[in-house]
């Protein structure tokens, strides 16, 4: 008997790469045994809406796009407590969750490994009453992703963001906060600040420190104080390039966290608008989601092949997540998810 597959993909994403090897991945998908049914996104969250709703009903949910396209799919899981694993051939300009995970950039054998691979959990983000797979941020050039026009993004890819960002560098702005959680607490005033589970961010690799792993429960956390110097900018500059200690940079890691701010910070969740908050609460939901990766995979998973039992890469049956992510706590309403501010294509994912 065929194993149902949900097949959702943004068209537009990656220079609407996909659609000339569709054909092709579908036919990977059938001969591995799955009956596919395939939904190309329409519009803004329609693949958050879409998973939310057909999810429970299929042994599996492919997405195929950027980052913020699987942000879409695996929000939607979670907003009805699903435990549906999930597949992912990535498209999108920098696709940085991908890289984490070693995932192929060759959508064929993206598709090939999804067939063949066993599932393994991975943490994924809480946020207010939002999800993040991999990263929330504020502060400089974090709105460059969302605000990056989906045209430009195709045309001159990674270097997309650069360009934008550079626009923005003589123009810094800084939020007075207070960061609370069990291993640190921060205050005073800060340009930058990231809570991430991935081992590249914006395409930039170890910009999250040493030691990362997708699936230890905590994330890491850095927060870039606001220089008022030339010289404490050229020590945070020299942090971030070569990795020197220096006390204009706090970087912990942590399970949880609340982060409180004088005024309105407008935030960014995989890469989208995830609106403008005053408080953020932020927690681990650790082994939420599950995803299909080939048997010799080396993702920075403390959960490798060696300790997933032989009847779960025989019949691709998954573990249950962890309590952290019943459908208690990760309950909210639809109109929570739905960003403050509009967007188009990709750059609307979230």
């Amino acid at each position: 008997m065929s194993r149902k597959m949900l097949f959702i993909f943004n068209p537009r994403s990656g220079k609407g790469s996909i659609k000339t090897r569709l054909l092709d991945i579908l036919d990977i998908f059938v001969k591995g045994g799955y009956e596919v049914t395939v939904h190309p996104t329409q519009a803004y969250m329609d693949g958050f809406k879409t998973a939310k709703k057909k999810a429970g009903d299929y042994d599996i949910v492919v997405a195929s796009g950027g980052d913020g396209t699987l942000d879409e799919i695996v929000s939607g899981i979670l907003r009805v407590g699903g435990t549906t694993p999930i597949g992912y051939i990535p498209a999108g300009s920098t696709n940085d969750f991908a890289n984490s995970l070693h995932i192929s950039k060759n959508m064929l054998q993206a598709a090939t490994d999804i067939v063949e691979g066993v599932p393994h959990a991975f943490d994924v983000g809480k946020f207010n009453q939002d999800f993040f797979v991999y990263i929330a941020a504020f502060g400089l050039f974090t709105d460059v992703s969302y605000e990056t026009n989906q045209d430009l993004k195709n045309i001159l890819g990674h270097a997309a963001y650069i360009l934008e960002g550079t626009q923005r560098i003589f123009n810094i702005k800084s939020y007075k906060l207070r960061v609370i959680s069990e291993e640190a607490e921060l205050e005073g005033e800060f340009i930058f600040g990231m809570v991430s589970n991935s081992t590249s961010v914006g395409g930039f690799k170890k910009l999250t420190g040493p030691d990362v792993m997708l699936d230890d429960g905590v994330f890491e956390v850095m927060f870039i104080r606001m220089p008022k110097t030339l010289l404490e900018l050229n020590e945070i500059i020299s942090s971030l390039v070569s990795g020197n200690d220096t006390k204009m940079i706090e970087a912990f890691k942590t399970s949880a966290m609340t982060v409180i701010a004088e005024e309105e910070i407008p935030w960014t969740l995989d890469g989208e608008y995830g609106g403008e908050h005053t408080r953020v609460e932020i927690q681990n939901l650790k082994h939420a989601v599950e995803i299909m990766l080939p048997v010799n995979d080396k993702a920075p998973l403390i959960n490798n092949i060696n300790e997933i039992p032989e009847d779960a890469v025989e019949t691709g049956s998954h573990r249950e997540p962890d309590p952290s992510g019943t459908a208690e706590d990760l309950g909210k309403t639809e109109a929570s998810l739905m960003p403050e501010a509009p967007g188009t294509s990709e750059q609307s994912e979230k």
